[in-house]
């Protein structure tokens, strides 16, 4: 299909050659087996687009009384400004993207490690070479683990050697895990000693890291949910409860200026402006960030103590700020028409 809006020429164009081969690995490490460059064009376009819009609804209209050169350098330097904030927040997003499927990938294959193990031993058990027992070990359940080491086992048969190709999957992924059970295999392998007693050995420590990582989260448990109560319940709560506050006192203010000349001096000097200094909707909208950000961190720092990576928390995130802030909202309604009553 003809490609007309040349999403992969742009996607090119934005991805230098030498930088390819890296993104080409880490995009691999993420499942993904080709550089999508029409997937990053399509990106620009998007981004050109958001940039045309903040543009011309916010910017043109107070400069189009200027000069004309005026007009084209705040439009060159604003342009350039929002297209590479855009740019920059694209990139941002797709990096966090890609490192929670890589992380994902990772976690699913320590999952399948021992049982791919077990499996190995046995077939090593039956007088298979340790070659043929990767190749026989490989099944669908294992999912990921099945892949990377199909890829091994392929690399093997062709001619490479054994040791060359754990090492490369050893080294495709972050895993202390799988870097610590394929250096002892790889190790055993080299020495040409009993390969099965060191198989059994880390699946056996295998088992009992799932175990003691599983017994870790549940001493943990209390804290998460104390953590979650505040963020999702006492925060929000919080912030509306200031939020009727603030209007209260402003509508005393307001009372005690209309009343008294000298306490319409008191609050700013000829207007009443101590009253208005802080607007409620400023100070709502203020809430709405200020929840968002304690609750992006706190999905991220819940998964540390529960499960040691702040990346496990990145997909609770739209989770946390969706409930955090549909209840501060909800809330700033009861509150305002219990006070409303009450007045």
């Amino acid at each position: 299909m003809k490609d007309t809006l040349y999403l992969e020429t742009f996607g090119k164009a934005f991805v230098p050659k030498r930088f390819r081969s890296e993104l080409k690995n880490y995009l691999f490490k993420a499942g993904i087996n080709t550089v999508p460059f029409k997937f990053f064009g399509g990106l620009f376009w998007t981004t050109l687009v958001i940039t045309y819009l903040i543009y011309f609804s916010f910017i043109y209209v107070p400069i189009s009384e200027l000069n004309p050169f005026g007009v084209m350098i705040i439009t060159f330097l604003s342009w350039f400004i929002i297209q590479s904030i855009m740019a920059f927040l694209v990139i941002i997003g797709v990096y966090f993207n890609l490192n929670i499927k890589i992380y994902n990938r990772v976690k699913k294959m320590e999952e399948s490690l021992p049982d791919y193990l077990t499996l190995v031993s046995t077939n090593l058990k039956g007088g298979l070479s340790f070659e043929k027992s990767l190749w026989a070990a490989i099944k669908p359940e294992f999912g990921i683990l099945s892949h990377e080491m199909t890829l091994v086992s392929k690399k093997v048969l062709t001619g490479h050697d054994v040791k060359d190709s754990l090492m490369d999957l050893m080294q495709k992924y972050d895993s202390p895990e799988l870097k610590r059970s394929l250096n002892l295999i790889i190790g055993e392998v080299e020495s040409g000693g009993k390969i099965v007693n060191v198989i059994e050995k880390v699946i056996d420590n295998l088992k009992k890291s799932y175990v003691l990582k599983q017994e870790m989260a549940a001493a943990t448990v209390t804290y998460t949910i104390f953590m979650v109560a505040i963020v999702l319940f006492i925060t929000p709560a919080l912030f509306a409860l200031a939020q009727q506050l603030l209007k209260i006192i402003i509508g005393v203010m307001k009372t005690l200026s209309s009343s008294s000349s000298s306490s319409s001096s008191l609050m700013g000097g000829g207007g009443g402006g101590g009253g208005e200094g802080i607007d409620p909707e400023d100070f709502k909208r203020f809430s709405i960030f200020a929840i968002s950000i304690i609750a992006s961190f706190s999905s991220m720092i819940i998964s540390i103590i529960s499960k040691g990576d702040a990346r496990g928390g990145i997909k609770y995130i739209p989770i946390f700020n969706a409930v955090a802030i549909t209840l501060f909202l909800l809330l700033s309604k009861v509150l305002a028409g219990f006070f409303g009553t009450v007045g």
